[in-house]
C-alpha cells in the first residue's frame, strides 16, 4: 500500500476498496462545486461506481501507467490527487485532482499537490510534470500557478462537459526548476 505523509496533518494514500463509501460520500456533498468541472460527477451514482473508480486505479498502479491516491487531512477523505497518466519513456507525469467542498481554503490541495510532486522528482525521478486545468476554472488553475508552474500553452475545447467543449490551460514544470525552487 502507498502511504506518503505531507506534513503533521496531511497524508497521501491509495484508495482501497474499503474506502468506497466514504469517496462516495465526499463526491455527493461535492457534486454543486464537482460538477462544471469534472465529466465523471454525473457518472458516478452510487457506492459502487466509486468501488469500480477505485479498481481502476489500482490496476493502473499495478501496471505502472497512473498513481491515484486519497488525500487524508487529520485522518479523514478530502479529496483526491495523483498522476493520471505516465510517460515513462519522457519522464512526464500529468497531475489531476479535485477536492471535498468542506475541504476548501484550507491549503490542502496545494500541499498535496506539492507533495505529490515531492514524491515524483526524488523517488519515481520523472523529469517534467504537467498539469491540465479548464481555463475557467480559477480554483484549479491557482495550484500550479501558486507552484511556481510555467503557464505554456492552451488547447483548445479540449475536453467535453456535459454539454459543451472547454479549453484547458497547460502547465509545466521540471524537475530541476522545482529543485531549485525548494532550495
Amino acid at each position: 500500500m502507498f502511504l506518503f505523509e505531507i506534513d503533521e496533518e496531511m497524508a497521501l494514500k491509495h484508495l482501497e476498496i474499503h474506502d468506497a463509501a466514504p469517496l462516495f460520500q465526499l463526491t455527493e456533498e461535492s457534486r454543486e462545486t464537482l460538477r462544471p468541472w469534472l465529466a465523471w460527477v454525473d457518472l458516478t451514482k452510487t457506492a459502487d461506481d466509486s468501488k469500480s473508480f477505485i479498481e481502476s486505479t489500482l490496476k493502473q498502479f499495478a501496471e505502472r501507467s497512473g498513481l491515484t491516491t486519497g488525500i487524508l487531512y487529520h485522518g479523514e477523505l478530502a479529496g483526491v490527487v495523483g498522476f493520471n497518466d505516465f510517460n515513462w519513456r519522457n519522464s512526464i507525469g500529468t497531475i489531476g485532482y479535485w477536492l471535498g467542498s468542506s475541504y476548501e481554503g484550507k491549503g490542502i490541495m496545494t500541499r498535496a499537490v506539492s507533495g505529490l510532486i515531492d514524491y515524483a522528482f526524488n523517488s519515481l525521478e520523472l523529469n517534467r510534470i504537467e498539469i491540465r486545468a479548464a481555463s475557467g476554472n480559477q480554483k484549479s488553475r491557482a495550484i500550479p500557478e501558486r507552484l511556481g508552474f510555467e503557464q505554456e500553452g492552451q488547447i483548445r475545447q479540449a475536453e467535453w462537459l456535459y454539454d459543451h467543449y472547454v479549453d484547458h490551460v497547460v502547465y509545466g514544470i521540471l524537475a530541476q526548476e522545482w529543485n531549485n525552487r525548494k532550495q
